[in-house]
Formats: C-alpha cells, sequence, structure tokens
C-alpha cells in the first residue's frame, strides 16, 4: 500500500453539525477551493445547525440528516457522491451521559464505527481504491486511562485502559478500525487529542458550563476539589492537525494530538473568572466567590497528559494557540453567542 500523500476531494465528515466536526468542516471548507464536504449528522443534543451556519450557503457543502447505523444511507452516499475521505467525528462523547445511559454509547461509538468501516470496505475496496482514499477516525486520550500526577504523559505506544463506558466505547471503535486495516487493508488514520476547547462547545461541558454559571450568578460547580488535570488543545487547533494527518499522515498509523496545556480544573475555573471580571465585571464582588465543589464524578480519571512529539516532528504540526490565548478567545467567542451557552436536549 502506497504511503504518497493523500488529496481529498470529496469528504464524508459524520458528526459535523457537533463541536470538533462543525470547527473541521469550516476549516476544510475555508482552506481548500477544490475540495467538497458532505456533512452527515443525525442532530441530537449534540449537534446543531447553528454550528454550520458559516457553510450552509456554500454550493460546496452539502448537510444530510441521518445517523451512521443506517448501512443503507452510509453506503450511498459513499456510492453517489464518489466519497474518496471519510473524517469521522460522529460519537457519543460525554462521560457523565455514559454513565447514567451507557447504551447509547455502544450503539453510536462501536455500532457505527463498524458501520461506516463495512461502507468503506465495501466501496473502495472491491474497487480496488486504496491509494486515493482514507477513512479518518477520530478518537480520544481517554482510552489510556488515568496518569498519575508525575506519570510520562500518553503516547503512541501506551496500552490501553479506559476507566468509563464512553472511553470502553471509543477504545472499542478505534480497535475495529484498525482491524479493518489490517485484516482489510482499509487505507485508515487515527488520532487521539486531548481535552478540547472552543467556538461551538456544547453547553454542558466544563468550560461553558463555568461562563453560563458565572454570568448567570449561580454557584460555579467543580468537581470534588478541582484537583483533576487535563491537557488542554484549542479546537481550531485540532483541526489543522487533523488536516495534516489525513493529507499527510502514515496510512496505518495512530497520531496524538495535544496542546501542551495541561491545567487543573479549578485552575481553568479561575482563569475564566478573572477574564469574565475583566470584560464583563460583576456588580459586587469577584466571579471566583461563585466556585462550589459539587460530588465528584464516578470514577473520575485523575490526569490525561498528551506527548505529541510524533505528529509535530512526522508533519510538521504544533498548536498555535497557548491555553492563555486560546481562553481569551473562547471566551470571547462565547460572550459574542451567548445563545451557546444554554443546554438543549
Amino acid at each position: 500500500m502506497s504511503n504518497k500523500a493523500h488529496t481529498p476531494r470529496s469528504v464524508l465528515v459524520t458528526g459535523g453539525a457537533g463541536f470538533i466536526g462543525a470547527n473541521f468542516v469550516e476549516h476544510l471548507i475555508a482552506s481548500d477551493e477544490s475540495v467538497r464536504v458532505t456533512t452527515l449528522d443525525a442532530l441530537t443534543y449534540a449537534g446543531s445547525l447553528d454550528n454550520l451556519s458559516a457553510v450552509m450557503g456554500d454550493e460546496r457543502h452539502d448537510f444530510i440528516r441521518g445517523d451512521i447505523t443506517d448501512a443503507a444511507l452510509v453506503s450511498s452516499l459513499l456510492t453517489d457522491r464518489s466519497i474518496d475521505t471519510i473524517v469521522h467525528f460522529a460519537a457519543e462523547s460525554h462521560v457523565d451521559r455514559s454513565i447514567t445511559g451507557p447504551a447509547a454509547f455502544i450503539t453510536t461509538n462501536v455500532v457505527g464505527t463498524f458501520t461506516l468501516l463495512e461502507a468503506a470496505r465495501n466501496a473502495w475496496l472491491s474497487k480496488r481504491r486504496r491509494d486515493d482514499v482514507r477513512f479518518h477516525h477520530v478518537s480520544t486520550d481517554e482510552v489510556f486511562g488515568s496518569l498519575g500526577e508525575f506519570d510520562p504523559p500518553f503516547s503512541e505506544t501506551t496500552p490501553y485502559g479506559p476507566n468509563s463506558p464512553y472511553s470502553a466505547s471509543k477504545a472499542g471503535s478505534d480497535h475495529l478500525v484498525q482491524a479493518y486495516h489490517h485484516t482489510y487493508g482499509l487505507p485508515v488514520t487515527m488520532t487521539n487529542c486531548s481535552n478540547n476547547y472552543g467556538p461551538y462547545q456544547h453547553a454542558e461541558k466544563f468550560i461553558p458550563t463555568v461562563v453560563r454559571s458565572a454570568l448567570a450568578g449561580n454557584p460555579i460547580p467543580i468537581y470534588g476539589a478541582g484537583l483533576n488535570i487535563r491537557d488542554w488543545l484549542y479546537v481550531k487547533d485540532h483541526c489543522t492537525a487533523i488536516d495534516a494527518v489525513v493529507r499527510r499522515g502514515r496510512v496505518g498509523q495512530t497520531y496524538l494530538i495535544g496542546g501542551h496545556s495541561e491545567r487543573r480544573n479549578i485552575d481553568i475555573a479561575n482563569q475564566i473568572c478573572a477574564i469574565l471580571d475583566e470584560k464583563s465585571p460583576r456588580a459586587t464582588g469577584k466571579y471566583a466567590e461563585l466556585l462550589s465543589s459539587v460530588t465528584d464524578r464516578l470514577g473520575h480519571d485523575f490526569r490525561y497528559a498528551i506527548d505529541s512529539r510524533l505528529i509535530e516532528a512526522e508533519l510538521d504540526w504544533i498548536a498555535a494557540e497557548t491555553f492563555a490565548t486560546g481562553i481569551r478567545k473562547t471566551v470571547d467567542w462565547f460572550l459574542s453567542n451567548p445563545s451557546h451557552l444554554q443546554p438543549q436536549e
């Protein structure tokens, strides 16, 4: 199988009305004038056409409402639209929801990924298309489990050790993708990223929750003492990394994407409060006075960290935003788009 550069022409983006997917669709349409993009999204609570407002009027973009577990729909899209590139974001991704309702995570993340892989195998390999097609699978650092405070960061060789129904379902999908490469020769690439933040992030996630609660004058919920550590990646940096892997990554290779921005949750909340004190001050007092400890998440992983040296060295990619610059852009965006702070079912 050739490892020559891949040039996407007709791209299917699954989950493209969600947080990261919508940013990627926007990036792709803006950065490549020759590409056509089909967005497939079921528009569950996590997806919204509002997230795609920047591209819905573009003649090179089409939106299809549908489920990745619908084998007939997926197969017809690949054939009718001559899809040569699949970028697979579609997933149930909220850990708390996976604890209270794990079934949907198995259906979407495992069965859905299997359905896409089968469709790609049938559409591409039956026609002996290997050099001009690509299946890119977007995964998470949570499949590796939890790190101690002084453990080295996750790398491409870290053993899997998922701890939640969400991360276990993503681990299962990762293994399926690699199996289809090794068994059938399907041309795949895969990325595992750290925590994303930025425009269009769903309102129930940590950073939008801090902003929303603060602006409303409500208690800002922090799990436990807020000492859990995550590596944070600005979503637009994630998009450029995925684009680099799709076009120039080695077939069959996994790349880890991180932002070199490990932070404790309590420190992030305080940083957001300080930005809001500057940009939208309270009538009395500081926003940090609203910080409030809540019962910790079941099985809460202590720390995630990413060693992204492989993608940096091999594909000459590096995050453009520091956490300081990225979090300011994020807070500014939510202040300018307050409707995105409201949870919707």
